[in-house]
């Protein structure tokens, strides 16, 4: 029986998908990855010298170009998205701008959600359009909406699902199905998921992107991107990363491929948590609306049954303003405030619980249209479960609502 006979579950996948027997280093007995410091490497001779320069993503030639650990977690990343290969990078954000500038340039056309990450907004807003790339935001919802949008340049359609921070969901197969049709590339950012709960790939889509920063890391100490595609198109981004340099450093790779040892096991957990936090937050008398995919109530609950294993391990939830806060914007700073066990500081994907008020988080960055189309009420408090017990959970949130109602 081959090895890989026993890697179709995540479980053993992440322990052992990553060795190579074919592989420079497989007779190293160590059970935990060398770290490769180095920043260029000899060679024996100029024939091996010439080998080395002129092969694509070489692991040993200079670190800009690749290194040992990170190949190694590459090559596991690739194959916990189903795909021929993986490209770390040295965050999500430097992720998304190498494949999008490998992907586009100047009078191309780009078909986006109007929901996504900040960062990612501000990048298809602003910067790329100021380098003469046009770009159309559509409903997620509306998986129509993207064909309407597209046009005879249309050379890239980008997803984000779930998005951020209100969970809402694009219909992968739905988009992946057009795009093909048209000769378009997808792009889908499955952060929020991780590779446990939805796999992309499985329903068409050309690329998929992580901030690895988050549920890949899952311990809340360290910054990566990947994206994960076929050898051609990460090749091509390759190409593009190492004219922007945005590679990743060794010890982070490190630190990376020992946080995917126990990825199944954390989302497993976190997703349960969250769960059982919007089933509590929903029956509250506080809480107006709960936002989460795996709910009966959520909008788009039978896509996600498709699509998802799990709801993940974010929700949002929208709560109710007292008198004088109609907006319910005082309501979430204090319920924020009143917290004891979970943590009030940005990201997600941690072993602990984070908590953020949305509208503060992003009033700095977009605009107030820009926050009403990506559906960022004032009353909006996005919730990242971690690790703890339930039950504390759903207690520390109970305590802090009451807390917050009697300001």
């Amino acid at each position: 029986m081959n090895n890989d006979d026993f890697l179709s579950d995540p479980y053993s996948l992440v322990i052992h998908g990553d060795r190579d027997r074919d592989h420079p280093d497989a007779e190293d007995t160590a059970l935990a990855p060398a770290i490769y410091p180095a920043s260029t490497y000899s060679a024996r001779s100029s024939a091996e010298f010439a080998a080395m320069a002129n092969r694509p993503r070489h692991p040993r030639y200079y670190a800009r170009y690749g290194n040992p650990t990170q190949e190694r977690c590459e090559r596991l990343l690739a194959r916990l998205e189903n795909t021929e290969a993986a490209l770390l990078m040295s965050s999500g954000m430097g992720a998304m701008s190498t494949v999008l500038f490998a992907q586009v340039r100047a009078g191309d056309h780009i078909v986006a959600q109007t929901a996504h990450y900040m960062g990612t907004a501000q990048l298809l807003t602003e910067l790329l359009p100021g380098l003469g790339v046009e770009v159309t935001l559509v409903d997620q919802r509306d998986s129509a909406a993207f064909a309407r949008a597209a046009r005879e340049n249309t050379r890239l359609i980008v997803l984000e699902t779930p998005s951020n921070p209100t969970l809402t969901l694009s219909d992968l197969a739905a988009v992946a199905a057009f795009a093909k049709s048209r000769g378009i590339a997808t792009l889908a950012d499955n952060t929020f998921a991780s590779p446990i709960n939805q796999n992309p790939r499985d329903f068409g889509i050309d690329l998929v992107l992580h901030s690895a920063t988050k549920y890949l890391g899952g311990h809340s100490d360290l910054i990566a991107g990947v994206v994960c595609g076929s050898r051609e198109a990460v090749e091509k981004i390759w190409q593009r990363s190492i004219v922007l340099g945005t590679n990743l450093s060794p010890f982070n790779a490190f630190l990376l491929l020992r946080g995917l040892r126990t990825l199944p096991l954390r989302v497993a957990r976190q997703s349960a948590n969250a769960l059982a936090l919007a089933r509590f937050l929903q029956a509250h008398p506080a809480v107006a609306r709960v936002h989460y995919p795996e709910l009966e109530s959520h909008p788009q609950h039978e896509l996600a049954k498709r699509q998802m294993r799990r709801g993940g391990g974010v929700l949002s939830v929208e709560l109710k303003g007292s008198e004088g806060d109609e907006s319910g914007f005082q309501a979430a700073k204090d319920f924020v405030a009143a917290l004891k066990l979970a943590k009030h500081a940005v990201s997600l994907g941690g072993v602990e619980t984070l908590v953020v008020h949305a509208a503060s988080m992003w009033e700095a960055s977009l605009a107030p249209d820009e926050m009403e189309r990506a559906g960022i009420v004032p009353s909006l408090v996005r919730i990242a479960a971690g690790l703890e017990n339930a039950e504390d959970l759903c207690a520390d949130m109970g305590q802090a609502l009451r807390r917050a109602g009697d300001r």
